[in-house]
């Protein structure tokens, strides 16, 4: 008997909704990453696109522990020569919150083709309204 493998007719994508008030933002990127690769379901293989849809509402609303809303810096550069430019989280928080919710997932998914095409499942919003209701999605406790 040889080793199981899935097929992409085995493949069953959910819509699952996380609601992100009062969720500290590396356990919430950490558990998000683990449902976008498939790594919860019994027929998880590392090379196949098995994982789910994931909604992330009131992104605005996440936490962070320690000092780390004035001490993390997120850096970004324009191409020009000496175009490095830096955000502290307090900031990025202000302007847009759904940025750092797809920093922190981005950072934990694999850095490869299909890492690439697992981000695009992620979808998050700001508020507590999104434009995904006719998925039907199922509510994902953390």
């Amino acid at each position: 008997m040889g080793t199981y493998s899935p097929t992409k007719n085995d493949l069953k994508h959910e819509w699952l909704i996380v609601d992100a008030d009062n969720k500290v933002l590396g356990r919430l990127a950490a558990k998000v990453s683990h449902v976008l690769m498939g790594k919860h379901k019994p027929d998880f293989a590392y090379h196949m696109d098995n994982g789910d849809f994931v909604i992330i509402i009131n992104a605005d609303k996440i936490k962070v522990t320690g000092n780390k809303a004035e001490g993390k810096i997120y850096y970004r550069h324009t191409g020009y020569p000496g175009g490095i430019k830096s955000t502290n989280l307090k900031t990025m928080m202000s302007k847009n919150p759904e940025r750092v919710i797809e920093i922190a997932v981005r950072g934990m998914l694999p850095k490869n083709k299909l890492g690439r095409k697992l981000f695009t499942k992620l979808k998050v919003y700001a508020g507590a309204e999104h434009p995904h209701q006719a998925q039907q999605p199922k509510v994902f406790e953390i």
